[in-house]
């Protein structure tokens, strides 16, 4: 009976050690390292460098893009899963197979792709130059990069939802009266939420860490298109150490309390799937 008590899975304990080691080796040490950085250096140097009117610029820009292109993914994630699971067309394997390209593709390829489309002398670039529209070197372009990388989150996050969720309740609903739109308002919305929180989440947090897909695009114009993580490497560059540290640690603790805040929201409003 005791041993029924402690689980059913054997090897717990040994299971959790080498759970807490990895963690420690790969997460707490390296933050625990940052944070003790920062704490051993000249606290004055490190509150105005964190303060500063290009590291501000720098921090609204890297949340504010990362938080557009995920709202952006969201939307069109749920589409793009929503086509290639409820229907059959030519190409349909060759477009759900691109939809992992972000991830395969280095980010810097990325960005050189992206940066030569959307150029000013681009193939989608000029036209849109025409229209007096910049992509390139501006933070739309920033947006248009951290959309791109962000986006197999949301749409495989989204798909396994949707392979389970039985079509027929749609056909049901419709025989009932219901309208397309009240039948994904009130049947399918609900199933797919906590898929696309969790989607909205993975690429929000992808989107405030990535560097290599936007620096090209970006134009790293200071007050302009100068994302955080290209700060921190000019500092290093610099031999700044103390600096990059401090800006470092200042943009871990935002995104944190900002994942944190919207898995509180999405928690709060039911939005997260119950435990099974």
């Amino acid at each position: 009976m005791r041993e029924r008590e402690r689980g059913v899975l054997p090897g717990f304990g040994l299971a959790l050690g080498f759970t807490l080691a990895y963690l420690g080796l790969l997460v707490f040490i390296p933050l625990g390292a940052l944070v003790l950085k920062a704490a051993t250096s000249d606290g004055g140097h490190l509150l105005s460098t964190v303060l500063a009117p290009r590291t501000l610029a720098a921090y609204r820009l890297s949340l504010g893009t990362a938080l557009v292109a995920a709202l952006i993914n969201v939307l069109f994630g749920l589409l793009l899963a929503w086509v290639l699971e409820r229907y059959d067309f030519p190409g349909k394997r060759l477009i759900d197979g691109l939809v992992d390209l972000p991830f395969a593709l280095p980010t810097a390829v990325a960005g050189i792709a992206l940066t030569t489309v959307y150029a000013s002398n681009g193939w989608v670039g000029q036209h849109l130059a025409r229209l007096g529209i910049q992509v390139s070197y501006t933070p739309l372009g920033i947006i248009a990069a951290l959309t791109f990388v962000g986006l197999p989150f949301v749409v495989r996050t989204v798909q396994p939802v949707l392979r389970e969720l039985p079509a027929a309740i749609e056909e049901a609903a419709a025989s009932m009266g219901a309208s397309r739109l009240q039948t994904f308002l009130r049947l399918i919305l609900p199933e797919l939420a906590p898929a696309a929180a969790t989607g909205f989440t993975l690429a929000l947090a992808r989107g405030l860490g990535e560097y290599g897909s936007v620096i090209f695009i970006a134009g790293n114009m200071p007050m302009k298109s100068e994302i955080t993580p290209l700060l921190i490497m000019i500092k290093l560059e610099e031999y700044d150490y103390a600096g990059a540290t401090a800006v470092a640690l200042a943009f871990l603790l935002v995104s944190f309390l900002i994942l944190l805040l919207v898995n509180m929201l999405s928690m709060r409003s039911g939005v997260r799937a119950p435990a099974a």
